[in-house]
């Protein structure tokens, strides 16, 4: 009975404490002016019921304080806006004091000089650096004849195989597409020390910023610092060789004719930054839009049909141009349709460097701002049954010129490398539907958030078209 009574007494001191620090977090946080909302924990805030909830969190979030409201996740204090108009003004006025906020493991990880975590003279650097990269001359003359060789050779003999993960097998080609690009005279056991660590540090991005062994940051971080050995590396052999390389690593290290002259870091960064960026979305769309197009046969058929016309004008050996990815209209709208149904990017996050007022309310300085555009995607009055995949939504009414258009950012921060991304996607799919129809194989389920995955694979069975 005593020891009952002990253990009764601990329980009652820890829901107490419990309770205590909860109400000191929120009081922390009550400064008038700030928009509704809860705050969690001291430290860790809602991070865990943001991550492992989701969409619920913010959907029951919504319901309790409406489309702006006050949380603290992913280490930061946060402003959370869902409302169409106020998050296109959000990311068009970054001079306002708006700018980009990423989490702080994020920036840790990806660099202080990568595209995301810079602004002002800094961003336009960093930024016009990588748009030179992916010019329609470089894609067309030097990126896109890379991912068609790639591509064909990615693809084959998966009819071969008994069964398909094609999640693991579009991750890997992903980062695969995205590092020949950038260094393309590379080992296969380099390549492969890149990827393991590169995996890591993915991982990473997404984490409570604790610096303790055994922890995902404190993983990442090691594997960004292992990734910087390798690039300085791969850069000092480079510069002994006294060799002119024509892969992106070669024009960011080149001296003569360059605009956007780079520090070794700033380069290290650009390359990390080029990896990270198009890796999950290229991954995740290629894979998405696989199920999406099985799933609807109709989809399948028109898609097939716009890219077996382009090989039947075209010699069998002959790479995709850039004309040809133009051409392939209905390839692009299947896209954008898997990239909103999917939600394959929640949101965007930006950063007050100022006290301001937005929305009726006071934010300030060094709030984060998370534009979620998660729940835009599937608003009834932007998108006519916005739960149906309906590839020929994007064909009829040019969505993609809307102002709701958020799929790829918006403002000064809009992805650059939007259409190199849209390319890889179009020649794997170009290449897989030309070559193998597929069936399902364990009707594995997905999950959501905070990154679209099959925990289980998605595996198929691929067979000769």
């Amino acid at each position: 009975m005593g020891i009952m009574m002990v253990i009764l007494g601990l329980l009652l001191i820890i829901v107490c404490i419990c309770s205590a620090l909860l109400q000191w977090n929120q009081m922390r946080y009550s400064k008038k002016g700030l928009p509704p909302g809860t705050m969690g924990w001291p430290v860790f805030g809602e991070t865990t019921e943001f991550l492992k909830q989701g969409p619920d969190f913010m959907k029951n979030q919504r319901l309790r304080y409406g489309s702006f409201f006050k949380s603290h996740i992913l280490g930061c204090p946060t402003i959370v806006s869902m409302d169409a108009e106020l998050n296109r003004y959000i990311l068009m006025n970054e001079s306002k004091g708006l700018v980009a906020g990423y989490p702080q493991s994020m920036l840790d990880i990806l660099g202080t000089c990568n595209i995301a975590a810079v602004h002002g003279p800094g961003h336009r650097l960093m930024r016009g650096s990588l748009l030179s990269l992916i010019s329609p001359a470089m894609m067309n003359d030097h990126l896109l004849p890379k991912i068609d060789d790639f591509m064909r050779s990615y693809l084959c003999g998966w009819d071969e195989l008994e069964t398909v993960d094609i999640q693991e097998k579009t991750k890997h080609m992903a980062f695969l597409s995205s590092l020949l690009q950038i260094a393309e005279t590379l080992t296969k056991p380099e390549v492969e020390e890149y990827r393991t660590e590169f995996f890591k540090l993915v991982v990473g991005t997404l984490s409570v910023p604790i610096d303790l062994p055994g922890t995902n940051y404190r993983c990442g971080i090691q594997a960004r610092n292992n990734i910087d050995r390798l690039l300085t590396k791969l850069m000092q052999e480079r510069r002994e060789s006294g060799e002119t390389f024509t892969d992106m690593l070669g024009y960011l290290m080149k001296e003569e004719d360059n605009r956007y002259l780079l520090s070794d870091k700033e380069i290290r960064d650009q390359v990390v930054t080029i990896l990270y960026s198009g890796y999950e979305t290229v991954s995740t769309t290629s894979m998405m839009a696989l199920k999406y197009l099985h799933d609807h046969p109709k989809a399948l058929e028109e898609l097939r049909k716009e890219h077996l016309a382009i090989r039947d004008r075209k010699r069998p050996d002959e790479p995709l141009n850039l004309d040809d990815i133009k051409s392939m209209k209905f390839t692009r709208a299947v896209i954008f349709e898997t990239s909103r149904l999917a939600t394959v990017v929640n949101g965007v996050l930006r950063k007050t460097t100022h006290d301001l007022e937005l929305n009726g309310y006071s934010i300030p300085k060094g709030w984060r701002i998370y534009v979620y555009t998660r729940e835009i995607n599937y608003d009834i009055s932007l998108y006519e049954d916005p739960m149906i995949f309906n590839p020929w939504r994007w064909m009829e009414k040019n969505l993609e010129s809307k102002s709701f258009f958020l799929l790829f950012g918006g403002g000064a921060r809009h992805c650059p490398g939007k259409e190199l991304g849209i390319s890889e996607v179009s020649s794997f799919i170009h290449y897989f539907v030309t070559k193998y129809k597929w069936e399902e194989k364990g009707g594995e389920k997905l999950m959501v958030f905070p990154r679209v995955s099959a925990p289980k694979g998605y595996h198929l069975r691929v067979l000769p078209y």
